[in-house]
Formats: C-alpha cells, sequence, structure tokens
C-alpha cells in the first residue's frame, strides 16, 4: 500500500514539475531576463578582457525568481524549470542565435568581446552584467 501511494504521489509531483516548466517557458519577460544573464555569463567566461558583475546579476536573478512567484509558481517548480536540461539546452540554443543576430558565435572569443563591449557600451540589460578588466 505504501509503495502505491507513493508512487502515486511521485507521478503527481512529476507531473506538476512537468507543468510548471512548460508554464514558466511562456513567461517571456522571465525568460528573456534569463537569456540576458546567460549571454553575460557565456561572454565572461569566453573574453579575457570583461568580467562579470556577479552581485547584479544575482540580484537580477533573484528578482525574476520573485516576479516568477508573484505570478504563482512554487519555488520547487522555478528550480525544477532552470535545473532542467531540456530548457538549457534550448536557453543555450537562444542565446547562440542572438550572438549569431548580432554579428558574433559562442565559438569565437574575440566576437563574443566585441559584442561584450558593445552591449557595455549601449547600457544593454546584458552589458550591465560585464565590466572592462
Amino acid at each position: 500500500m505504501r509503495l502505491i501511494l507513493t508512487t502515486l504521489i511521485a507521478l503527481g509531483l512529476g507531473t506538476m514539475a512537468s507543468a510548471a516548466r512548460a508554464d514558466l517557458a511562456a513567461e517571456k519577460d522571465i525568460n528573456a531576463g534569463l537569456l540576458a544573464v546567460a549571454a553575460a555569463d557565456k561572454i565572461r567566461r569566453e573574453c579575457g578582457d570583461l568580467s562579470g558583475r556577479f552581485w547584479a546579476a544575482r540580484s537580477y536573478v533573484n528578482q525574476l525568481k520573485g516576479l516568477a512567484a508573484e505570478r504563482g509558481y512554487t519555488a520547487a517548480q522555478i528550480d525544477a524549470y532552470v535545473n532542467d536540461s531540456a530548457e538549457q539546452a534550448k536557453m543555450r540554443a537562444t542565446r547562440n542565435a542572438y550572438f549569431k543576430s548580432k554579428g558574433a558565435s559562442n565559438l569565437d572569443a574575440a566576437s563574443l568581446c566585441r559584442l561584450g563591449q558593445e552591449e557595455i557600451k549601449n547600457r544593454s540589460r546584458i552589458g550591465s552584467f560585464l565590466k572592462a578588466k
């Protein structure tokens, strides 16, 4: 009996987590914010001339989590979404498409450095998470 109850609970939680991932994927503003953080992080890691504004990025991610919570998502649902490998792969693909649209490549550090400098100069959301060394 306990095994059946445990299995039913686990299946129910799995379904809820899947639904939360699907719903959070539709939150355009939250995902745009996550994209900005992901892009800045990739630029920071690849470009030796730039470093990240860690606390600014962390604060912004916490704001995004707060926004998701205001919309009714639980902390567990938010964590399940951001840690989901399929969602992470989608975010990387979206990030790389953004780089390409700006004339950069995720495989070319020099182009990412140029893009990072441009983002800083334009005071974009991505640029707000970067600084020149």
